[in-house]
């Protein structure tokens, strides 16, 4: 018996036949490319020794002189605050412009405020809420502090304050430094530092403007949740907390002077 088979019937086949050995094809590649090897393969463990070195440690030694980069810090003063005599230094590394004071009070309302506050007296919102008295920026012990003393704080941190060097750059950590200068100048300002012209107008009267009570500008006295955080809830060496005889006012006298 006959039997016709057509031509398309042919091609079909040979078609079919041709996915078949590629599939194959492509299987037994996968196969190859998952050989155990491929997971066993020669590599060093963080930790772990070896056979490869002399010494048997897989971590080598960092090459002698070597510097990892971003790591040069060539100006030692810009880096640490501190001189060549490890003492804080009082001077800016670079010129204090009305750019720098805008980004300082910038980087300072974001990560100083909390506790410091708006105006530098260590009654922020954290503090009011059960934290550690702040530094008081205003006091006698801050006033002479010297610059390079406010950038060794916020780069190693300081009693209860924590570092800020992985947050805030240097630059801004100098840039916070000069404007924390500005905020203990305006706090002591009188009208004849102000430029001949100039409008000046009471704490006391904006603070009515805007609703807020008379003795709103005279503020500073810590709220009764703020807390040392110690056994007996006093200092015990620490800077001690914001005299709250002392007023907020232009012309306002520092706090006690041991703090």
């Amino acid at each position: 018996m006959r039997v016709r088979v057509s031509r398309f019937e042919l091609r079909g086949a040979s078609v079919a036949r041709q996915c078949a050995v590629a599939g194959a094809l492509a299987a037994t590649m996968l196969l190859v490319g998952c050989r155990q090897d491929m997971h066993d393969q020669p590599k060093f463990i963080p930790q772990r020794g070896t056979d490869f070195y002399a010494d048997g440690r897989s971590a080598r030694p960092q090459v002698e002189n070597t510097v990892a980069r971003g790591q040069l810090h060539q100006d030692a003063y810009y880096y640490t605050g501190l001189g060549p005599d490890g003492k804080e230094g009082n001077v800016m590394p670079f010129p204090v412009t009305m750019e720098v004071l805008e980004r300082g009070q910038e980087r300072y309302n974001i990560y100083c405020t909390p506790c410091h506050s708006r105006v530098g007296n260590g009654a922020g919102m954290i503090v009011q809420r059960g934290y550690r008295p702040a530094g008081n920026f205003h006091t006698f012990r801050l006033l002479a502090a010297p610059l390079g003393h406010y950038f060794n704080v916020m780069t190693n941190g300081y009693g209860a304050m924590p570092e800020y060097k992985a947050q805030v750059a240097p630059e801004d950590r100098w840039a916070i430094v000069a404007y924390i200068k500005a905020l203990q100048l305006s706090q002591a300002a009188k009208p004849e530092d102000a430029p001949s012209g100039a409008k000046i107008e009471s704490l006391s009267n904006i603070a009515a403007g805007e609703g807020l009570p008379a003795n709103f500008a005279n503020s500073w006295g810590l709220p009764p949740t703020a807390v040392y955080g110690t056994p007996n809830n006093q200092d015990n060496g620490i800077p001690a907390a914001v005299n709250p005889n002392a007023k907020g006012a232009a012309g306002a006298a520092p706090a006690t002077p041991n703090q």
